[in-house]
C-alpha cells in the first residue's frame, strides 16, 4: 500500500524547542484533548469517520476497517483532505506529518502528499513517542535546582516569575490563575495540554528555575507528582506587602485584566454579562468555607460593585475584594504556610515585592 521510501524521524524534543511546524492528522475530538505544543490539526478522517472505521475495527478487523477508511475519505473528501496539506505545508515548508502511534493515518497522508508531488516525513512513533519524551522532561526537571516564590494573594507573584528568564509560569501553562476566580474565557488547559506546555516551557531552561508557590491542581490540570515532590522541598523567597497594595494587584487582575479578557472574546456585551456570571459563581463556589451569612454580604457587595463599575467606577469592586482577601484567601494561605514549615525548606528571603525580586535574581545567577 505504501512506498517504501516514505521517510521517518525519530520523535525528538528539538522539534518542539525548535517550534517546528507540526501537522496533526488524527481526528479533531483526539486534538481537543491532548494536541502536541505548536501542532495545528489538518485530520486524515473527522470524528464520525474515525468513530465508524473503530467500530469496524472491532467487529470486523484492520483489513475490513482500513476498506472502509478508503470509501468515507475519497473523490472530493480526499481532495479536499489533501489541499489543506499543501496550504499549510505551502506556508509551513519544513513542517512534519505525526498521527498517534506513528502509523497507518500518518503513513496514508504521506502516501497522499507523495502522490500529489510533496514529500514529508513522519514522527516515527507519533504522539505517544513525543509525550513520552516531554513526561521525560518533567521528570528530569524536578533534579534541577529551584526556588519558589510565596506570598500572600495578590502579592504578584506571578508578575514577579515573569520577569525572570528562568521562571516557569505554571497558570500560565494552565491556562488558569490557580484560585476559585482563576476561570479564563478560554477553556482551562486538559492534563495532558498542561503537561506539554509545561516541558516545553522547560526545554529552554536547563539550570535554575524560579516557580511560584502553587497548589497541586491548578484549573482542571494537577501539576506531576515528581515534579510537585520537588517543590516542597525548595529553598523560598516570601514577598510580604500591605493590603491596599494588593487590593491593587487584585483589582486589576480579577476585575481590569478580566474584563478585557472577557470583551476580546466576546464582544463588549456579553464579554461584560459572562465575566459577571463568572464572578458570581465564583463566590458560591466558596459558600462552605465561607458561610451563607457572609456568602451573601460579599454577593450584596459584589452586586453594587458592578453596578457601579457599570456605571464607570470599577475601583467599586474593593468593597468585596478586601473581605474576599482578609476572610478568606489570608486565613487560608497562612493556615497552608504553617503546615508547610514542619516540612519545608527555609525561607531565604522575606520582603517585599522588590527585593523579593533582588533575591530571586541573585538566587538565580
Amino acid at each position: 500500500m505504501f512506498e517504501n521510501e516514505l521517510e521517518t524521524i525519530p520523535a525528538s524534543l528539538h522539534l518542539i524547542s525548535e517550534a517546528r511546524p507540526l501537522i496533526d492528522v488524527r481526528a479533531p475530538v483526539e486534538f481537543a484533548q491532548d494536541a502536541l505544543p505548536g501542532a495545528v490539526n489538518l485530520p486524515l478522517m473527522v470524528d464520525e469517520e474515525r468513530r465508524q472505521v473503530g467500530i469496524a475495527y472491532k467487529q470486523q478487523g484492520q483489513h475490513a476497517a482500513i476498506a472502509l477508511g478508503e470509501r468515507l475519505v475519497s473523490g472530493d473528501i480526499k481532495q479536499a483532505r489533501v489541499a489543506a496539506w499543501q496550504a499549510y505545508l505551502a506556508e509551513h515548508p519544513d513542517a512534519i506529518i505525526y498521527c498517534f502511534r506513528g502509523g497507518l493515518r500518518s503513513q496514508i497522508a504521506q502516501q497522499w502528499l507523495n502522490e500529489a508531488g510533496i514529500a514529508k516525513p513522519r514522527i516515527r512513533g507519533g504522539w505517544k513517542a513525543m509525550r513520552h519524551a516531554l513526561c521525560q522532561r518533567i521528570d528530569v526537571a524536578a533534579e534541577q535546582p529551584m526556588l519558589v516564590v510565596a506570598g500572600l494573594t495578590g502579592c504578584a507573584k506571578t508578575t514577579l516569575i515573569n520577569r525572570l528568564d528562568n521562571g516557569v509560569d505554571l497558570e500560565a501553562c494552565a491556562h488558569h490563575k490557580g484560585s476559585a476566580f482563576g476561570r479564563r474565557p478560554e477553556a482551562p488547559a486538559t492534563q495532558i495540554d498542561f503537561e506539554h506546555a509545561l516541558a516545553a516551557r522547560l526545554l529552554a531552561l536547563p539550570g535554575k528555575l524560579v516557580i511560584e508557590d502553587e497548589s497541586r491542581q491548578i484549573g482542571s490540570a494537577n501539576i506531576p507528582l515528581t515534579f510537585w515532590y520537588a517543590l516542597q522541598k525548595a529553598p523560598r523567597v516570601r514577598i510580604e506587602m500591605p493590603l491596599d497594595w494588593r487590593l491593587d494587584q487584585l483589582l486589576n487582575d480579577y476585575i481590569i485584566e478580566l474584563e478585557r479578557e472577557y470583551t476580546a472574546h466576546f464582544g463588549a456585551q456579553q464579554g461584560w454579562e459572562l465575566m459577571q456570571r463568572q464572578l458570581g459563581n465564583a463566590l458560591i463556589r466558596l459558600e462552605k468555607r465561607l458561610g451563607n451569612a457572609r456568602l451573601q454580604r460579599m454577593q450584596r457587595l459584589q452586586a453594587l460593585a458592578f453596578k457601579a463599575h457599570g456605571e464607570g467606577n470599577p475601583q467599586a469592586h474593593e468593597a468585596w475584594l478586601a473581605p474576599l482577601l482578609t476572610e478568606y484567601y489570608d486565613p487560608l494561605y497562612r493556615y497552608h504556610l504553617e503546615k508547610q514549615r514542619a516540612t519545608a525548606a527555609p525561607e531565604l528571603h522575606v520582603g517585599d515585592w522588590d527585593s523579593c525580586w533582588e533575591a530571586a535574581k541573585q538566587w538565580s545567577a
